[in-house]
């Protein structure tokens, strides 16, 4: 009998199993590619739900510093932008050095609790504890610490999003169908042959959904921290426009966070249906 562990069939992209996160568990059944009638749809309502709140807000002369109008804001995030990009350059040099620091650590955590559950009764009671404190909470202490630079802002990062990345990706370890497992061990695998060959492969799904979800809860602490201290970075700007009654400019800002945040989103979605196109 070879000793050779078996390869087990994967589900091939593009096969009527795409990925979604719409479901969160399994970056499964997704939504496929949109129609042209779907797509002018969606452009249709957006333009119709835009120019309403145009219309509303100059038929009623609302002022700029209680609701400035989309062209306004259209208008403050050209006109300023050369202004705040620099600003963005620091928001984004802190999202993605916390974030891969917090998902590496979160990462090899989870293949530690799931291979050695001692270890998950020694490490769960902190991990608890990081996922229900609010990371702004320590901020303070971080800057008291640290001071005002990058570095209590990165480790508020790699706080928020490392338990976020370690509870779905442990979540994924252990959701490997055991007859996997026992195939492979009557063939001599090894619990790391296992690990790699087998768990961390199936759990990509659901590993996927932990860097995406811990991409965003980084985003949010990364402004969070910024906007309690320090002097710069688009949490700084949004703090500085406020105070400033500059409100186009402040929504400008929320526009920019919030197309970073869909573009976490799509990141992830086109990573997933790439490399995890099969039901978890």
């Amino acid at each position: 009998m070879s000793d050779a562990i078996p390869e087990f069939s994967k589900s091939k992209p593009g096969d009527g199993k795409d990925v979604s996160l719409t479901n969160l568990s399994a970056f499964a059944s997704g939504p496929g590619i949109k129609s042209g009638k779907e797509v002018a749809a969606i452009i249709a309502v957006a333009v119709i739900i835009i120019g309403g709140i145009e219309l509303a807000l100059r038929l009623f002369h609302v002022p700029l510093y209680i609701m400035p109008p989309p062209s306004s804001i259209a208008y403050a995030l050209f006109d300023e932008f050369p202004l705040i990009a620099p600003h963005l350059g620091y928001t984004l040099v802190e999202l993605l050095s916390g974030f891969a620091i917090g998902a590496v650590v979160g990462l090899v955590l989870a293949a530690v609790i799931t291979q050695f559950p001692f270890a998950e009764k020694i490490v769960a009671p902190y991990i608890l504890l990081l996922v229900t404190t609010p990371m702004l909470a320590l901020v303070p202490l971080l800057i008291l610490r640290f001071g005002f630079g990058y570095t209590p802002r990165i480790i508020a990062v790699a706080l928020a999003a490392g338990p976020m990345v370690m509870i779905n990706a442990a979540t994924g370890f252990r959701r490997v169908d055991s007859a996997k497992i026992a195939l492979a061990r009557s063939y001599g695998a090894s619990t790391l042959q296992i690990f790699w060959k087998i768990r961390a492969p199936m759990a990509l799904p659901m590993i996927l959904v932990g860097l995406m979800i811990g991409a965003i809860f980084g985003l949010l602490t990364a402004v969070g921290a910024e906007m309690v201290g320090g002097g710069f970075g688009l949490g700084n700007r949004l703090t500085t426009y406020s105070s400033m009654i500059q409100m186009p400019q402040f929504f400008a800002v929320v526009l920019i966070l919030s197309t970073l945040g869909i573009l976490i989103y799509v990141l992830f979605f086109l990573i997933g249906k790439k490399w995890a196109s099969w039901e978890a």
